[in-house]
């Protein structure tokens, strides 16, 4: 990577700099990525595993719990063991690449949950066309277009830091690198940076976000003409998806949409989007989805009978 600067690596404060509160923070955060990273991995497996999970929603939900996977990898392990170390160095290319690793997985998670919500809005408002218009081939091709869109944009992002000279001071007040904490350190006016910024990251947030919350009231105003169990089955689900939509714009939207000014919950919400959203995405999708929960049993079932047999 190329480098505008005479810096070559950065000092992540972290989240705290007490010894027994690093600690803490080790225990605590050890436990969430580690229950990410199963509860994900429980769903994708099963998914892949299960014939009845063969939906549309089942085969976008094992790409969000990919994306989440990966989402949480690209901070957590660095933020638990940085929580053991005395001085958390990073140098300049790692800090480039994790970046470009947050900002694809983040995106790509936005991405399916907007398709995951047109899904939910054909099989409620269109159920028959559902089988065409959400078909495996068009779902396919909408996956592959998130990938290729979280690409550009990560891109984009590396663009505008790349182009951001270093001369120091190089303590980066945060436990991650991203565009927002590293235009504080910037030798130059990041006004302009800051604002691509925005219309980027920000306009992708907030405006995903809109048109969800349209499609949720479209939907939900469409259950009116359904029965009773129609619609408390539609609102179930539902229920499971705008929990999931809020938890993944809320913290999006006050990130990147705003001036780089420094508050004093700026970590929290990120550690919230990066590690709490895709710890709690398995236990909304599993707790309130009976298909899934049954699937896990039979799988479990299968497990433990060909373990007797052995």
């Amino acid at each position: 990577m190329q480098q505008n600067n005479s810096i070559t690596e950065f000092i992540l404060l972290g989240l705290t700099q007490d010894p027994m509160k690093k600690k803490v923070v080790f225990v605590i955060f050890f436990i969430l990525y580690v229950g990410a990273l199963a509860g994900n991995l429980l769903i994708i497996v099963t998914i892949k595993s299960s014939r009845t999970l063969g939906s549309p929603m089942y085969f976008f939900l094992f790409y969000l719990s990919l994306a989440d996977s990966c989402f949480s990898t690209s901070t957590a392990p660095r933020l638990i063991v940085d929580s053991l170390s005395a001085k958390n160095i990073i140098t300049y290319n790692e800090c480039m690449t994790q970046v470009f690793a947050l900002h694809f997985f983040g995106c790509m998670e936005i991405f399916v949950v907007i398709f995951m919500a047109v899904d939910r809005y054909v099989a409620i408002c269109k159920p028959l066309h559902y089988p065409t218009i959400m078909s495996r081939r068009v779902c396919t091709i909408l996956i592959v277009l998130a990938w290729i869109g979280s690409f550009i944009h990560s891109i984009a992002q590396i663009i505008l830091a790349l182009r951001l000279p270093f001369c120091g001071p190089n303590l980066i007040d945060h436990y991650c690198c991203d565009l927002q904490p590293l235009l504080k350190l910037a030798c130059m006016d990041t006004y302009v940076i800051n604002l691509l910024l925005v219309s980027n990251s920000g306009a992708i947030c907030s405006s995903s976000f809109v048109i969800l919350m349209i499609s949720y009231i479209v939907i939900l105003h469409s259950l009116r003409n359904h029965s009773a169990e129609g619609r408390k089955k539609a609102l179930s689900t539902c229920t499971s998806h705008i929990i999931v939509v809020v938890l993944c714009f809320g913290p999006c939207i006050f990130i990147y949409t705003r001036p780089p000014t420094t508050y004093f919950m700026d970590k929290m919400v990120t550690v919230f989007y990066t590690i709490g959203t895709p710890f709690l995405n398995p236990l909304i999708y599993a707790l309130r989805n009976a298909e899934v929960k049954n699937a896990m049993k039979k799988l479990w079932h299968i497990k433990i009978t060909s373990e007797s047999r052995r």
